[in-house]
């Protein structure tokens, strides 16, 4: 339960930073609570879709894994991230991502930011 936590706050803070650094990333709400526990929901939302979707998105593609040496992951960051925003406005979430390059470099970011916090956030190990 705890790792969970703490992935989930890795996401968030990720999430946020992306958003920050990118104007085509938008997360938007009412109040600076509201935007938070919408940071949340989507957090858990891309957590999900990478738990579930990203591994079956893996397996197909690898061949191209192997073939790009491994840069093909940057494809399927930007893939799981889109799904992510897609995800958000079916769900009436107000996180968006407008088009796919600006989803390569916010799953660029996000990757980034999230291995950073995992080093700097407790986990059970």
């Amino acid at each position: 339960m705890k790792n969970f936590l703490v992935k989930t706050i890795a996401n968030a803070g990720a999430l946020a930073v992306a958003v920050w650094v990118l104007d085509k990333i938008t997360l938007t709400g009412d109040s600076a609570g509201k935007e938070i526990g919408t940071l949340i929901v989507v957090a858990l939302l891309f957590g999900l879709v990478n738990f579930l979707v990203k591994p079956i998105v893996k397996v197909l593609t690898f061949p191209l894994f192997v073939l790009t040496l491994g840069l093909i992951t940057l494809v399927v960051n930007a893939l799981m991230l889109l799904l992510t925003s897609w995800l958000a406005g079916v769900l009436d979430l107000s996180f968006h991502v407008e088009g796919f390059w600006t989803a390569v470099v916010g799953g660029l970011i996000i990757s980034v930011v999230s291995w950073a916090l995992h080093v700097v956030l407790p986990d059970e190990d």
